[in-house]
């Protein structure tokens, strides 16, 4: 297969973008106390997570676990080598997002029309005529924008996607300025073959650094997807801690990759991350106590392992 590169040439280094506070907890029908979010975000951070997206900026009705994003920003115990970041949609949220002082803000789009009109009501096309006041706008706030394009893998409604629409989205959001597209398996359909077909056409045309990987592990394949990403070069892995945010097409499936299967992985690769594994499972269990049940992710369940030998 083109665009795999030896084992030995793999990523020394990969850097992990946390999504727990906000995509892991969007979905939880039990509103979430401000605090709760606070010590979940800060206790991440104190394990090394230098990324991490914090809230979403749309309206409460909507999404109404993420009503109190700006308090969230507001009571962190930030730190100048951590970027935070929020989701942001529209030009409202972009004003909320600066007065919350964000890092960096993120824009997301679906590769599959049903989706994306089922999950923000309008068209791919009306999508990217929202974001024209959104993502130049912050670039000249000095704030670095991040793009998704989900359901690359496959859609609840529609089946297979074509990966090129994807590939033609994330080629826009690059081109109106996003520094990185993260690409989503958003029900965890994926397999290690068609991600190298969705790899290869996308670093065929695309930097490498300019694309990320979001696994869901919704059918246990999420780690075989990340090590072929690793092989095509990819650096940039999203990731919930202890699994947070399970998939909404699938009632009671594990969701997202949980961080600490990903930092486990990589660290018995000799890949570096910068995280302390030991204590991003004490953040798991962080999660866990806020959420009320019992977490999927792998690590978080079994414990930490020594790596050493």
């Amino acid at each position: 297969m083109k665009g795999m590169v030896p084992a030995s040439k793999l990523p020394t280094r990969v850097s992990v973008y946390e999504v727990s506070p906000r995509d892991g907890l969007q979905n939880e029908s039990a509103q979430v106390a401000t605090h709760a979010k606070v010590r979940l975000v800060d206790a991440l951070v104190d394990a090394g997570i230098s990324r991490i997206e914090v809230g979403s900026f749309v309206a409460p009705k909507w999404v109404p676990q993420m009503a109190d994003a700006d308090e969230v920003c507001r009571m962190i115990d930030r730190r100048p080598d951590v970027i935070y970041a929020g989701l942001c949609p529209n030009a409202r949220g972009l004003e909320r997002a600066l007065a919350a002082k964000v890092d960096e803000i993120a824009v997301f789009v679906s590769a599959s029309e049903t989706h994306n009109s089922k999950n923000v009501n309008k068209t791919i096309a009306q999508t990217l005529k929202a974001f024209e006041p959104v993502i130049g706008p912050a670039v000249e706030h000095g704030l670095r924008v991040r793009g998704y394009v989900s359901t690359m893998w496959g859609c609840p409604y529609e089946g297979d996607v074509d990966p090129k629409r994807g590939l033609e989205l994330a080629k826009h959001l690059l081109g109106a300025g996003c520094y990185q597209v993260s690409l989503g398996d958003t029900i965890g359909v994926g397999t290690p073959v068609q991600t190298q077909e969705i790899l290869d056409l996308f670093t065929a045309d695309l930097p490498v650094e300019q694309i990320a990987l979001h696994l869901h592990d919704t059918r246990g394949t999420a780690l075989a997807n990340v090590f072929v990403g690793l092989q095509a070069g990819i650096a940039t892995f999203d990731a919930s801690v202890a699994g947070l945010g399970g998939c909404p097409y699938a009632p009671g499936a594990a969701g997202n990759l949980a961080t600490e299967d990903l930092v486990y992985t990589l660290h018995g690769m000799g890949i570096e991350t910068g995280i302390d594994l030991d204590k991003l499972w004490q953040a798991g269990q962080v999660a866990e106590a806020i959420v009320g049940r019992e977490l999927p992710g792998k690590v978080h369940r079994a414990g930490v392992r020594s790596l050493a030998k």
